[in-house]
């Protein structure tokens, strides 16, 4: 995993951890990698991957079973759909919009981009 300077690396721990959930490679109520699998597999710090855990846990994307480790929670895919969502439509759209006026990127032009965009994917 390539980690960038403009995020603190728990989260972009996390961020991974979501996208595999919301791809469905990682169901809900499977068990996630220990925290020195993952820490050892993202050549990572365990305190950091420890991090991650603890934060996505106080998001309810994962829960602890004591002595047997992080699993994915119930609702969790629902959930981070709902967070991205949000996200995507106050904080990168606007952003879309607003660089896609100041160029003169009509709408139209836009919508092919997508469309061009889902062929590809």
């Amino acid at each position: 995993m390539d980690f960038n300077k403009n995020q603190p690396i728990y989260l972009q721990i996390a961020d991974y951890i979501n996208e595999n959930i919301l791809l469905e490679k990682w169901k809900e109520g499977e068990r996630v990698q220990s925290v020195r699998e993952l820490s050892m597999n993202l050549q990572v710090n365990p305190n950091t991957v420890m991090r991650s855990y603890t934060y996505l846990q106080n998001e309810d994307v994962l829960f602890n079973q004591r002595g047997i480790g992080y699993f994915i929670s119930e609702g969790s895919l629902k959930k981070i759909k709902k967070i991205k969502k949000d996200h995507f439509v106050d904080i990168d759209l606007p952003e879309v919009f607003k660089t896609g006026n100041l160029l003169g990127v009509t709408p139209e032009e836009l919508s092919d981009y997508y469309r061009d965009f889902l062929k590809e994917v």
